[in-house]
């Protein structure tokens, strides 16, 4: 069992971030910072991941814990994984990890603990100027951008900005786990191979006694 105090620690470094997080600062501040994944348009997720990295890295280990092709995003005497979810959104599930793999987990440590920011984030960006800069930034389009115009598929707005209102300690254990649906089940990848199940929670089906810890914003 992670200790308490432990707990605690991580919360109390989760407080130096930001509470409102600028997507052209915080893509540059990936870019300049050795962030891995600075050029993909999804970049709230990633940048949390980012700033766990920073802020928790004395703290805790990153990537050590992998099942196949799948790690998990930190290590404190349990794996851990940090999400984000975006409030304002029309989905209301976030997708955790591959499936396989938290079933691994749970075998060998008993739980994992999901880290969720949670906040809304700000789509206005219809004259596109926001796009335009990233793929600018970026180089050019990306592979993926070339497929979805090949698809002839419209363009997402990009979101422009993220609000935390709270970063929250989920326990996921075999009990939280039967809230959990399945993601990308029967799916397939672009070459027919088929796409890895991955469990998804809806925060708003969590009971209390399953949130170990709240950081307030």
């Amino acid at each position: 069992m992670v200790k308490e105090k432990a707990i605690k620690l991580i919360s109390e470094n989760l407080k130096k971030i930001l509470k409102k997080w600028d997507g052209k600062r915080s893509i540059l501040d990936m870019k300049n910072n050795g962030g891995r994944h600075w050029k993909q348009m999804e970049w709230i997720g990633w940048y949390f991941e980012f700033l766990c990295e920073r802020y928790l890295k004395d703290v805790m280990e990153f990537h050590k814990i992998k099942y196949g092709n799948t790690d998990f995003d930190g290590f404190l005497e349990v794996p851990f994984d940090f999400k984000t979810h975006i409030s304002n959104s029309k989905v209301k599930d976030v997708v955790i990890n591959d499936k396989e793999a938290i079933l691994n987990a749970l075998r060998d440590y008993g739980y994992i603990i999901v880290i969720i920011s949670l906040g809304e984030a700000e789509y206005n960006d219809l004259d596109r100027t926001f796009y335009k800069w990233h793929e600018e930034v970026k180089g050019g389009k990306s592979k993926y951008e070339f497929d979805r115009i090949k698809r002839k598929a419209p363009s997402r707005l990009r979101k422009m900005s993220f609000d935390i209102r709270e970063i929250i300690f989920v326990k996921l254990d075999e009990n939280t786990l039967k809230k959990c649906k399945l993601f990308q089940e029967n799916f397939r990848n672009a070459d027919g191979s088929p796409r890895r199940p991955k469990f998804k929670i809806n925060p708003d089906d969590l009971e209390e006694k399953e949130i170990i810890e709240r950081v307030e914003f």
